[in-house]
């Protein structure tokens, strides 16, 4: 501040303005702006002033402010682009998208996003990974899209893990668990069954409320002997190569509906393109049927050492004159009963440990073992 203050004083008689400057060690532009502060407001004006600038360069003007919110009033369930656009009808000058969002989240005329809590169907997963064909199957719905001719299509697509070949690429009409059934019985006729399917925690492959998340499509490959991995709610990582399919779907097919189409798209997958994964092979050439055939689905399932019970059409069991709620996915299936150490029942569904029945207090009680498998042969 002293040396401020000489350097003013010198600066109305130096002969020399640049040369002063240089001996102070500061440029001549900061030399003549000590010198107009000093003229203007004294000593004070040599103090370090504050470097926050005054205003924003991006601030908007309250006239602008005002004018969004008004438009916003009018049109409550507008977004902030409908708003921008309606602005931009009568000024020359429009703000970013991004400032009317701001204004308008400030001014508290955004309704907040509701976040959709993603649930667990009762996960049922081991983490394996297929190491020859037919070891997992992989099954999902590509997102939906408006064809030409203005229908929704929503393809169903079925893969091998290991081959990455794709079983079946079909435009579905609905995605109704019978519907469903009705494809994978065609895929197990012609290529036989999988050891394992793995899907997401949606319908049909998969029940939030119900029992380790069975649904009555995933029961029924239970019951023919297949075994069930589910990812985790919200992680499409946990199937990456079956979201990499979809990728090429969308690229390649959006806006297609005719089944022929598809049917061409997957047999150039197939037999044409080759994959870096397999070593720049065609899935075709990896890929052989399984040598588990499908002899059609089995009447009911049997359980020689333990005790039967019939699932009943409303999701229950009878043991002795209580009805005892299990699961609607099992009605028309056999569940086994067995004796445990702590007096209660395991209740079994072929090789799954559904959970165990109190008989003192006539309830049932779901495992809290995610994998739910049963180590003994019961089924």
């Amino acid at each position: 501040m002293n040396q401020r203050k000489e350097f003013v004083l010198k600066s109305f008689h130096a002969r020399n303005f640049r040369a002063l400057c240089q001996e102070y060690g500061i440029s001549p532009k900061t030399g003549y702006k000590w010198q107009k502060r000093f003229m203007e407001q004294g000593e004070i004006g040599l103090q370090e002033c504050s470097r926050r600038p005054l205003s924003h360069a991006k601030e908007l003007s309250e006239s602008v402010v005002c004018e969004i919110i008004r438009i916003k009033t009018k049109h409550k369930f507008w977004g902030a682009r409908k708003v921008r656009e309606i602005y931009a009808r009568s000024h020359a000058e429009v703000p970013s998208e991004s400032s009317f969002k701001r204004v308008l989240e400030r001014a508290g005329l955004v309704e907040q996003r509701r976040v959709r809590r993603r649930t667990e169907a009762g996960r049922i997963c081991t983490g394996r990974r297929a190491k020859a064909p037919n070891e997992i199957w992989t099954v999902d719905f590509k997102g939906w899209w408006y064809t030409a001719a203005g229908k929704r299509c929503e393809p169903l697509t079925v893969r091998d893990e290991h081959s990455r070949y794709i079983l079946e690429l079909r435009a579905v009409e609905n995605a109704r668990w019978q519907t469903i059934r009705s494809c994978f019985e065609r895929l197990f006729e012609r290529y036989g069954l999988p050891q394992a399917i793995r899907s997401d925690n949606g319908v049909p492959f998969a029940s939030a409320r119900g029992v380790l998340g069975l649904s009555k499509l995933s029961a029924w490959w239970v019951a023919l002997g297949i075994d069930l991995e589910r990812g985790r709610p919200g992680h499409p990582q946990d199937n990456p190569a079956h979201e990499r399919l979809h990728k090429d779907v969308e690229k390649e097919l959006r806006g297609e509906g005719r089944q022929a189409s598809f049917d061409v798209w997957r047999r150039e997958f197939n037999e044409e393109r080759p994959h870096q994964a397999l070593g720049m092979k065609q899935p075709a050439q990896v890929y052989k049927s399984s040598e588990r055939k499908f002899e059609g689905s089995p009447q009911d399932l049997e359980y020689p050492t333990m005790d039967s019970r019939r699932v009943h059409p409303m999701g229950h069991i009878t043991v002795g004159c209580e009805p005892v709620f299990i699961s609607t996915a099992l009605a028309g299936w056999s569940v086994g009963l067995e004796a445990s150490d702590n007096g209660k029942f395991n209740v079994h569904f072929a090789r799954l440990l559904l959970g165990q029945y109190d008989r003192s207090t006539a309830s049932f009680q779901r495992t809290e073992n995610a994998l739910g498998l049963n180590k003994k042969e019961g089924a």
